[in-house]
C-alpha cells in the first residue's frame, strides 16, 4: 500500500513514495515458456553459480508447465499450495486462490517422472507446512525440498492479527513504523533456529518409526500412507487414488530425486570468448575494446562480464567498450553494468538492455541500408525492462513493452509499440516518432520526451496516472536541456540522420514534443535531473 512506501523504502525500490507497489509484480517479460527460459539463461549466464527456482501454483495442469519449466534448465521447482502466505493478501485470494500442495506435488512429480525429467530439479514445495510431519508427508508425495514461512514468522513474534497491510503490526514484524519495530519487536535469530531444530527432530523421528533412512529413500513410498475415512459426505465421495499412484515410485528409469545438474544446451560461447579476452587484457591495461561478429544465436550477450565485474572488489575499476557487427539475439546488454560500453552495428532481438544497471549500449544500422532507418525496427520487444540506470541509445524503432518497469535508465528511441513506457519509476525516455497504444500505463516516475508529427498522443496514452504538456507553451527549459543533451549524445553514437535533422531544425520540431509526466510532479522536476543527464557523456 502507498501509505508504506516511505521515503527511505522508495528509495530502496527506485519508487515513488506514496505510491503503492504491485507485489507480486505482473512479469511482463514472461508470456510463454520460452521467455522463461531465457531469462534462466539469462540469470545464468550472469552468474553461473546461481541456483534458478521457478515457484508454480498447485494447481490443474501444473505438471505440464512443471516439466516446460525443467526443460527450461531450472534447478529447482517450488510448488505453492493455497494454505500460509502473507496476510496482506486480499481476503478473496486468500481463500479461494490455488488448491492443496498435495494436488500440485504429486501431478508435477509424475509429470517429471514421466518426462525423465524428475532426477536434474530439484522439487519443493510450500503452503502452510509446519510441521516435521508435513514434511515427512511432502516427501511421499515427491517433494525433496520445503519451503517454511509462517511457522518461523511465529517464531520472531507473529500474532497472526492479519493486519499485515495497515502498517500497524502490534508485534513490530509487518511494519516501517520505527516506534513499533523498536519498542515491540522481540524475534531473534536463535528462536527460528530452534524452530527448525525441533522440526528436523520431528522429522528424524517419524523416518524411524517407518524405517526409513533419509529422505531421499522416502520420496514416492506412497505405500506408507493410509487413507482416513473421512467424516463427511463430501470426505468420504473423494477418490485419492490419481494421487498416490501419481506419486509413486518407479521401480525403474531416472532418479526419484534430484541428483545431477541442469545446465542450459546453450553454452554461450561468445560470452565465455569475451569473459576470457576481456580478462586477459584487463592484466595489462585499464581501458579494452573489443570487437566481435554477433549471430542472432547469440544471447545475453555482455552478461557474463557484468557478472564478472560486479562480484570485483572495485568494480569501477574496469572500463570495456564491445564493438559489434551482426544479429543480436535475446538479450542483448541484458544486466549491463556501469563501465560496459555496447555497440552494435546491425540489430538486435528482444529484452535489449533488461535490468541494465549502468553503461552505454548503443545500436545503429549497418551500412547503404534501402530503408529508412527512423522507420524500421531495431529492437526487438521488452527492451529496457526493469533498468535501473545507464543509457541506451536505438537509431530506429522498439517494439512493444519498451522501458516497461524502467527506474532510472536513460534512452532514446525513434519510435515504440504498445504499452511503451508502462508502469515506469524513474529515469528519462525521448522518443523520436510514434508511440502505440496505452503509453504511459501505470507510470509514476520519470518522464518521457515523445516527438508527436502525427498528433495522436492524446488518443495513444493512458491518462489515468500521467498527464501531457505541450513542451513549445509551457516553461521547460530544464526539459529543453535534457532533450537537448540526450539527442547530442544520440547523434554522437548512432550517426542517426533523423535525430540529426531534428537538431539542424530543432526550434521548428519543438512545436511537436510532447512531455508525458506523472500527474502533479511537473512542479519537481529539478535543474539536478538536467545536469545528472548532461553527465552521461
Amino acid at each position: 500500500p502507498g501509505a508504506k512506501v516511505t521515503v527511505e523504502i522508495a528509495k530502496l525500490r527506485n519508487a515513488t513514495p506514496g505510491v503503492m507497489l504491485i507485489s507480486p509484480p505482473p512479469h511482463h517479460d514472461i508470456y510463454s515458456i520460452e521467455d522463461i527460459a531465457q531469462l534462466i539463461f539469462d540469470l545464468k549466464q550472469v552468474n553461473p553459480k546461481a541456483l534458478i527456482s521457478v515457484k508454480l501454483v498447485s494447481g490443474l495442469g501444473v505438471g505440464t508447465i512443471a516439466a516446460g519449466v525443467a526443460k527450461a534448465y531450472a534447478d529447482m521447482i517450488t510448488i505453492s499450495g493455497h494454505d500460509g502466505g502473507t496476510a496482506a493478501s486480499p481476503l478473496t485470494s486468500v481463500k479461494y486462490a490455488g488448491t492443496p500442495w498435495e494436488l500440485g506435488l504429486a501431478e508435477a512429480h509424475q509429470a517429471l517422472l514421466a518426462n525423465n525429467l524428475r532426477d536434474r530439479i530439484r522439487l519443493q514445495v510450500d503452503g502452510g507446512l509446519k510441521t516435521g510431519l508435513d514434511v515427512i508427508k511432502g516427501a511421499i508425495l515427491g517433494a525433496d525440498s520445503f519451503g517454511f514461512g509462517t511457522g518461523p514468522m511465529v517464531a520472531l513474534g507473529c500474532k497472526f492479527l492479519r493486519i499485515c497491510h495497515l502498517n500497524n503490526c502490534a508485534t513490530g514484524i509487518a511494519t516501517q513504523n520505527k516506534t513499533l519495530r523498536d519498542e515491540h519487536f522481540t524475534g531473534l535469530p536463535e528462536k527460528v533456529m530452534r524452530y527448525f531444530e525441533f522440526v528436523a527432530e520431528e522429522t528424524r523421528q517419524w523416518l524411524g518409526k517407518l524405517g526409513v533412512a533419509s529422505l531421499d529413500e522416502l520420496i514416492g513410498r506412497t505405500d506408507l500412507l493410509t487413507l482416513l475415512p473421512g467424516e463427511t459426505s463430501k470426505q468420504k465421495n473423494l477418490d485419492l487414488s490419481a494421487i498416490l499412484n501419481a506419486a509413486k515410485r518407479p521401480d525403474s528409469g531416472v532418479a526419484h530425486y534430484m541428483n545431477k545438474n541442469n545446465p542450459p544446451f546453450d553454452e554461450g560461447l561468445l560470452n565465455q570468448q569475451i569473459l576470457n579476452d576481456a580478462k586477459e587484457k584487463f592484466e595489462y591495461q585499464e581501458k579494452v575494446v573489443l570487437n566481435y561478429p554477433i549471430c542472432n544465436y547469440d544471447r545475453s550477450v555482455g552478461a557474463s562480464f557484468a557478472g564478472y565485474i560486479a562480484q570485483q572488489k572495485n568494480p569501477q575499476d574496469f572500463l570495456l567498450k564491445l564493438n559489434f557487427k551482426g544479429i543480436a539475439g535475446q538479450s542483448f546488454g541484458v544486466w549491463n553494468h556501469e563501465g560496459m560500453d555496447l555497440n552494435l552495428q546491425g540489430d538486435a532481438n528482444d529484452y535489449v538492455g533488461k535490468g541494465m544497471s549502468g553503461g552505454h549500449i548503443s545500436i545503429f544500422p549497418q551500412e547503404n541500408i534501402s530503408y529508412v532507418a527512423s522507420r524500421g525496427a531495431i529492437i526487438g520487444n521488452t527492451c529496457l525492462y526493469g533498468a535501473s540506470g545507464g543509457s541506451i541509445f536505438a537509431a530506429g524503432q522498439a517494439g512493444e513493452r519498451f522501458a516497461v518497469r524502467n527506474s532510472g535508465a536513460l534512452a532514446v528511441v525513434e519510435g515504440v509499440g504498445d504499452h511503451g513506457c508502462e508502469y515506469m519509476t524513474g529515469g528519462t525516455v525521448v522518443i523520436l516518432g510514434p508511440v502505440g497504444d496505452n503509453f504511459g500505463a501505470g507510470m509514476t516516475g520519470g518522464q518521457a520526451i515523445v516527438l508527436d508529427l502525427s498528433d495522436t498522443i492524446f488518443e495513444q496514452t493512458n491518462t489515468d496516472t500521467v498527464e501531457i504538456i505541450d513542451m513549445s507553451e509551457v516553461d521547460c527549459d530544464n526539459e529543453e536541456l535534457i532533450l537537448h543533451s540526450l539527442l547530442s549524445e544520440h547523434i554522437n553514437r548512432t550517426n542517426s540522420r533523423w535525430a540529426q535533422k531534428i537538431a539542424n531544425n530543432f526550434d521548428h520540431y519543438l512545436d511537436s514534443f510532447k512531455l508525458i509526466i506523472p500527474k502533479g510532479t511537473f512542479s519537481d522536476i529539478s535543474q539536478s535531473e538536467a545536469i545528472n543527464v548532461r553527465g552521461i557523456k
